[in-house]
């Protein structure tokens, strides 16, 4: 296990700290693959019929657990996994993602091929979800140590990346699903094998590439700011006392607020735009409507983790919370006057503001808690995506059922649900507005980190 070991992926003296990134990248483009599973289900659906459904075949709502157990396991393993992956490095972690996220492609194919919805959970959903978890997290605090001048933008290429991968998975599934399709076989379980040893591969390369930094380096030429900014600490907290801290759980309702605000509208993007403009957006428009928020997800990962260097993490998301609730309260508006354009536009820079919130979070943790456990505590904070992703889908959905069946038209069902996330987002700004910077009493002190490692490190101190 040596070769896996923390100490031998220290980086060697004059090591390039830009091949980080894209070992980083060769992780979150696989995992982000997890956007793009709804591909999936509509062949699942008549794996034993091939042509057309049968009585056999599983259901949509059957299927649709896949993709929630995924995302439950995603939270859970970055929860667990996270201190873990403080004590053992990145590089052993992004492995074990890549045995997990591509061993569950595999199970999973075993799954279809038996028609056992049990393997599939299995596969997909508790391995898969497993590998996506330690994969989110294994990069993120290695980059921040490599980015002290850039954490926003450091932690934002990767985490863009997972914003990405569906970009990447969609098709490539839909292609060799087509390639495999045959008068037995609807060509997933295939599929599941192919795309199961191409993210393995990847993963495993991501991880053979990664390297951490010297406990002393420095970025060449940079010193730390004599004067620092006031949200950001020089010290560390460890990560079971962070949890100890307000700052955590007002971070945690930071992130949580953001996402409900903007994935329970991302899954229903097709529909509502289709409802709201029936008659001008067919399907196909529709479709597309979701390819740009898809887009400006991914972009404003990157573009709003790097202005967050410049702008303050804190006042970036005063920015995601004060402009949004003003874009969300726009919507219905813009809807009952029929402006499509400004509809999509609005909705654009919503969905740049949500992707933007994923890839600052990171680094507003490594400035409240320092960058000592922040892979850490990013993974139990991420506990928070998973509670967005239920509360998010369930307050869209059954507001607008409860409105259609109080008789109003399908196009106005959503307006009273722009306004309750308009108001999330407002509940957002106040718990922004109360983070302040951790109590030193929470600080790590000189003996604790000779019972450690016997580092302090010198980028932070």
């Amino acid at each position: 296990m040596s070769f896996f070991a923390k100490q031998t992926i220290v980086a060697q003296p004059g090591f390039n700290r830009w091949l980080v990134p894209p070992a980083a990248l060769s992780v979150h483009l696989c995992i982000g693959q997890a956007y793009a599973f709804s591909v999936f289900n509509e062949p699942l659906s008549r794996a034993v019929g091939i042509g057309a459904a049968t009585p056999e075949d599983w259901k949509l709502t059957t299927l649709g657990w896949i993709f929630s157990l995924a995302i439950v396991f995603l939270g859970l393993s970055a929860a667990v996994g996270g201190k873990w992956l403080e004590k053992v490095g990145p590089r052993l972690t992004m492995f074990v993602a890549a045995c997990c996220f591509g061993g569950g492609f595999w199970v999973a194919a075993l799954g279809v091929q038996l028609h056992e919805i049990g393997l599939l959970y299995l596969g997909y959903g508790v391995l898969g979800g497993i590998g996506l978890g330690l994969g989110y997290v294994s990069p993120v605090s290695t980059l921040i140590k490599w980015f002290p001048d850039r954490r926003g933008m450091a932690t934002g290429m990767a985490i863009m990346g997972f914003g990405g991968g569906a970009m990447i998975g969609a098709p490539l599934a839909v292609w060799l699903m087509t390639h495999f399709k045959s008068a037995t076989s609807v060509g997933v379980a295939e599929t599941f094998m192919t795309m199961g040893s191409v993210y393995f591969l990847s993963m495993t390369i991501g991880a053979l590439a990664i390297r951490i930094p010297p406990p002393d380096w420095r970025p060449p030429g940079w010193t730390p700011p004599a004067v620092r900014h006031k949200m950001i600490t020089d010290k560390h907290v460890h990560i079971d006392q962070a949890l100890k801290t307000p700052q955590f759980y007002l971070l945690w309702l930071v992130l949580c607020l953001n996402v409900t605000a903007g994935i329970g509208v991302l899954g229903q993007a097709s529909v509502m735009i289709q409802e709201m403009f029936k008659g001008r957006v067919d399907a196909a428009a529709a479709a597309g409507f979701v390819g740009l928020l898809s887009l400006f997800n991914m972009v404003g990962r990157f573009f709003w983790s790097s202005a967050s260097d410049y702008l303050g993490r804190k006042q970036t998301y005063f920015v995601f919370f004060a402009i949004g609730a003003l874009l969300y309260g726009t919507v219905p508006t813009s809807g009952g006057a029929g402006n499509l354009p400004l509809f999509v536009v609005l909705y654009a820079l919503i969905m740049s503001m949500y992707g933007g919130g994923f890839a600052t979070i990171p680094a507003y943790l490594a400035d409240i808690f320092g960058t000592m456990y922040v892979g850490g505590i990013h993974g139990r904070l991420l506990t928070a995506w998973s509670t967005a992703g239920v509360l998010g889908p369930v307050l869209v959905n059954y507001l607008r059922e409860y409105q259609i069946g109080q008789g109003v038209a399908k196009g106005d069902a959503y307006n009273v649900t722009m306004y309750i996330m308009a108001g999330i987002l407002v509940l957002g700004f106040i718990a922004n507005l109360a983070i302040r910077p951790v109590h030193e009493k929470h600080h790590m002190k000189h003996d604790e980190f000779d019972e450690l490692d016997g580092v302090y490190p010198a980028d932070d101190h």
